[in-house]
């Protein structure tokens, strides 16, 4: 159905506005840069020019006259449910459901009761009109279309990083009477004429799944003029595209005068927020026991306690699903990936045990003779525990005579509690030396500093931030237990056109520098006296960190180098023959003479082009062999840079991302505005727990295999991930594909084993096992399908897909897969009912308003201000992300501070992101990994504002506080206290913005309203379900 056959009077969707010309945005974490007239801003109470007020989600976008139904909360055409919905509270299906129903039952015939926030907050618009209303009141009103104006130009980039928004976490399940979709999950309107699109009903929300992206299917009619997304357009008018997009009400010209359309209203569609509350509610309190087989586990979202009883804890494996199909037919059918986020060294709550360290002795771990799967709780002892049949492969093998023992009447060995591999789903066994480079145990690792002495360096201060931080530092690196003091050593390089290295050897008086001017044939100049303990070589330390800043003070050399300064890091740690880690802190593009030397090829006309993909992708190979050579000697890359103009991450980030390490981008970095949160991230970065020199392995028991990953590492083969460092924050996601047919009674299973050496030279295996269940019916598959885990996995699978494919390519796939998903739901698992009708899985009600912010993130739809670095610094980010943290990032968190308790400990409730939740008496707080930002509304009381920023009135708060001040009132103190809270629960230090309503940096705070259509031509989420629904209806037909 042709999406534009009537044509519409506003501007096109991502096309500038008049009044937003020039707003230039600050770049990732940079100061603004001037801005735009708020002329363009509606009144802050009326509606937003740029978008209609949000329509009531899920209701039929737009029932025509003849159809003669309206939407009355009375008839609220609740159709039957099928399997895996959810009635009115009650699972419908045989097969229990997995997550609790939550939301209370809704009572047909009652009105819906709008979702408690918006009752509570004053809206930007008038309230979302009830149901009964909505034909009258909406006439002529269409769904997002752009006709009184349309949006602000694409969006600022990064003042703040801004990133992609971020799915939310995976949906407790809901019953169809939900949340602020108070409303049942499918309100049906009559079937609409062919032409006419009936809006995303809400449906019963039912379990959900996701599959690898499908296919692209050929635009529809009305699409192609797109550039940068399926349904989105982004910039420069484009004729025929009529309203802001499929929902638009206008679509498809039908004799006579079009009925008037029906909005969505905003509180019927499925809410992230009342979902992770639910969730909360539902699963917070008792502790989550692994013991049975394919148990979905709590939301990212909610706080609880994990009890190994067999099976890996959440908190290291996430699957997309828990219940997995047995043919590869049906899994293609269902287009539900399989796939697990695995974060081998997670770190746990205080009240949580840490992995056994079991030690087996000279003979090692005892293992599977033909597929080498480690002994774990689902291994069978056979032959009165002479010998044991491995669950991976079947293959019977010999029980060590060390480790016979005898079985129980049940069968089951008696040491099975006193032994961790036969009883945990976690745990550690010490590795033997053939598990040992060259057969010989390693030494302890190496941090090595390389500090960036050219001009820019020294003269913004950063030089002597750095060596200042180090004195104390160094007494903060990383031990093993309760170790005095760390078996790392330590060594320091400076450099812009050459290289320094320094000899601190303890026996000196000063220490002396040697320099490397030849940097085309990299060499370490000294062996002894450049790596040494701390605790030794302390004077002669701290007396290099106080020189280092007066050497350089007078520099006037702009250039640097940097494939040598890795190159040098490389050689030294070859030289000590160990593992370790180079802290890296650089400024600009290395363009002096040298290996790996780069040219300046940001090239912003590439943006949507078929080239485009070349932005990502690096220009040179030199680094890519590098790399190659770094995980080769376990020496593992962190970097820290401070841009002032493009840099190429998507070259100088290769070695850090191939090697297991971290990318820190400060650009514009200002010492008075920046150094907290640089310090910060690099005291966390220095001292976080780190496995060096690692290599992962994923057995899978017969039926499927692992056949794909992604994240922070480099495969020399088909099957082990190698990571020259592997942190506590990192993911590997593997994705499964079958290989044969599974069994319900076998279940299947995942077993990853990591080989590394910890911090104190230790080698060691870390062991974790997941046992899943397996259906034959696609219900049981849907009922068990973890939502934030799937956006996990999208978002990644996207983010590698743009290295290879146009944009709109990679965003065409995602939406077709998420269509054919939810259409196979639909078709196969749903009672029939309408078309007319939107129907989601319980599980994956989700699944839309996330994935519309993994479509709307800056890596897959920048605004212009967004640069290129700030682009594939977030692609690297993402791709070694945990689902917590995309959750977060994609669907940032909104809290009004003004509603906080003083008197108690706990958060405000969070709200939904959109702009016609925020009240202008009010203050909010939103955070998404990245940034705090703290907007601060235009009529709130002078007495809040006195409390909070110790000023009299609005006008004088200033936007550029970093920190909030230090008052001594109830107010001050919770509002800091739940800042530091979310600063510690996040793996980066996020940069604090104050916004005020109606200054120029609040277009950077809306591009997170992530329910909100954004600047930059991304749909709203009503629009996006529309757009959805008409998606899965195409397939259906």
């Amino acid at each position: 159905m042709s999406v534009n056959q009537q044509t519409h009077t506003g501007p096109p969707y991502g096309q500038p506005q008049p009044g937003y010309q020039g707003y230039q945005q600050p770049a990732y974490g940079g100061q603004p840069l001037p801005g735009v007239p708020h002329s363009q801003y509606g009144a802050y109470n009326g509606p937003m020019p740029g978008y209609q007020q949000p329509v009531p989600p899920q209701g039929s976008v737009r029932a025509p006259a003849t159809s003669g139904t309206s939407l009355s909360s009375g008839h609220l055409g609740y159709s039957p449910f099928g399997q895996g919905d959810v009635q009115n509270g009650i699972p419908a299906s045989t097969a229990p459901m997995q997550r609790p129903p939550a939301s209370q039952p809704f009572l047909p015939g009652s009105a819906p009761v709008p979702v408690s926030q918006t009752s509570m907050f004053q809206q930007y618009g008038p309230p979302p009109a009830s149901v009964q209303q909505l034909s009258n009141h909406m006439a002529g009103m269409t769904i997002g279309s752009t006709s009184t104006s349309a949006p602000p130009p694409a969006g600022l980039g990064y003042g703040a990083p801004r990133p992609p928004t971020m799915p939310g976490p995976p949906l407790p399940v809901q019953t169809a009477s939900g949340p602020p979709t108070s409303q049942p999950h499918h309100v049906s309107s009559p079937p609409p004429p062919p032409s006419t699109l009936s809006g995303p009903h809400p449906g019963p929300p039912m379990s959900g799944l996701r599959g690898p992206p499908p296919p692209t299917h050929p635009p529809q009619p009305g699409y192609q003029m797109q550039q940068n997304g399926s349904f989105e357009q982004v910039r420069g008018p484009q004729p025929n595209y009529g309203g802001a997009y499929p929902g638009t009400p206008n679509y498809g010209s039908q004799p006579g005068p079009p009925p008037p359309p029906k909005r969505l209203d905003p509180d019927s569609i499925p809410s992230p927020i009342q979902v992770i509350e639910d969730d909360r509610s539902n699963r917070g309190s008792e502790p989550f026991v692994t013991g049975v087989r394919g148990q979905v586990p709590p939301l990212v979202t909610t706080n609880f306690l994990v009890k190994d009883q067999g099976n890996a804890s959440p908190r290291y494996i996430r699957c997309t699903s828990y219940n997995i199909p047995c043919t590869s037919d049906m899994a293609k059918q269902s287009q539900v990936p399989l796939a697990a986020v695995i974060k081998p060294l997670a770190t746990l709550p205080p009240d949580e045990t840490l992995p056994y360290l079991v030690d087996h002795g000279e003979s090692g771990p005892v293992r599977c003779n033909r597929c080498k799967a480690y002994m774990c709780p689902f291994m069978q002892f056979i032959e009165g525990g002479r010998r044991f049949q491995c669950c991976f492969c079947s293959c019977v093998t010999e029980v060590p005579s060390h480790y016979f023992q005898h079985l129980d009447h049940t069968g089951k060995r008696v040491d099975f509690y006193d032994r961790p591999e036969l009883s945990l789903g976690s745990y550690e066994f010490l590795a033997t030396v053939d598990y040992c480079k060259n057969n010989k145990f390693p030494s302890p690792p190496a941090f090595i500093f390389m500090i960036d002495v050219s001009y820019n360096a020294v003269k913004s201060g950063l030089v002597r931030l750095i060596c200042e931080e180090l004195k104390s530092l160094l007494d903060y690196l990383p031990r093993e237990g309760n170790v005095e003091e760390s078996a790392i050593r330590v060594g320091f390089v400076t450099y812009n056109k050459v290289l320094h290295f320094y000899n601190v050897k303890s026996s000196l008086a000063q220490p002396q520098m040697m320099v490397v001017s030849d940097v085309a044939d990299m060499f370490v100049p000294l062996l002894d006296g450049f790596l040494v303990n701390v605790n030794e070589s302390r004077t002669v330390i701290i007396s290099l960190l106080d020189q280092i800043p007066e050497m350089f003070a007078d520099t006037r050399e702009t250039e640097t180098v940097f494939g040598p300064v890795i190159q040098a890091g490389l050689e030294a740690l070859k030289a000590a023959e160990c593992a370790g880690k180079l802290f890296i802190f650089h400024t600009s593009l290395p363009i002096a003479e040298a290996p790996g030397k780069l040219k300046n090829r940001d090239d912003k006309k590439l943006i949507n082009t078929d080239k485009e993909k070349t932005l990502f992708q690096p220009q040179t190979s030199f680094y890519n062999n590098l790399a190659k050579d770094c995980v080769a000697q376990g020496c593992c890359v962190d970097l820290f840079l401070f841009p002032n103009q493009y840099l190429d991450v998507a070259t100088l980030g290769i070695v850090t991302y191939q090697t297991g390490g971290s990318i820190y981008k400060y650009a514009y970095f200002q010492l008075e505005t920046d150094q907290d949160r640089f310090l910060n991230d690099l005291r966390r970065d220095v001292q976080k727990e780190v496995g060096f020199d690692a290599v992962m392995r994923v057995r899978t028991s017969t039926g499927i295999r692992a056949t794909d990953f992604f994240g922070a590492f480099y495969m020399s083969n088909t099957t082990d991930v190698e990571m020259a460092g592997l942190d506590c924050d990192k993911t590997i996601t593997v994705e499964f594909k079958h290989d044969d047919k599974l069994s319900e009674d076998s279940g299947a299973l995942l077993q990853c084993a990591l080989l590394y050496t910890s911090c104190a030279g230790q080698r060691r295996l870390r062991i974790h096992n997941l046992s899943l269940n397996c259906c034959t019916q696609l219900a049981d598959l849907y009922r068990n399908c973890e939502t934030d885990t799937l956006i996990n996995y999208l978002a990644k699978y996207a983010y590698r897909g743009v290295l290879n494919s146009p944009v709109k390519t990679v965003r065409d796939a995602l939406i077709n897969q998420c269509a054919q998903i939810l259409a196979c739901y639909r078709k196969n698992c749903a009672s029939p009912s309408s078309a007319g009708q939107l129907i989601l899985p319980e599980c994956m009600k989700l699944l839309p308003v996330y994935l519309n912010c993994v479509l709307k993130s800056d890596v897959l739809q920048p605004g212009p201000e967004v640069t290129t670095d700030d682009r594939a610094y977030i692609r690297q980010l993402v791709t070694s992300m945990d689902v917590a943290e995309t959750n977060i990032f994609f669907y940032p968190r909104l809290l009004p501070l003004t509603k906080a308790d003083v008197d108690s400990d706990s958060l405000p409730a969070a709200i939904r992101n959109s702009e016609e939740r925020l009240s202008k008496g009010d203050i909010y707080l939103l955070e998404n990994g990245l940034n705090i930002f703290v907007w601060v509304g235009v009529n709130v009381q002078q007495g809040l504002i006195q409390n909070l920023f110790g000023v009299s009135s609005f006008s004088q708060i200033s936007s550029a506080l970093n920190t909030l001040p230090v008052l001594e009132n109830p107010l001050s103190k919770k509002v800091r206290s739940i800042i530091d809270m979310l600063q510690v629960q996040r793996s980066r230090y996020m940069k604090l913005i104050i916004v005020k309503q109606e200054d120029k940096l609040e277009m950077l705070f809306k591009q997170f309203l992530v329910e909100d259509k954004s600047l930059t031509g991304g749909a709203s989420y009503v629009d996006f379900l529309c757009h959805m629904h008409k998606e899965i209806r195409q397939l259906l037909s």
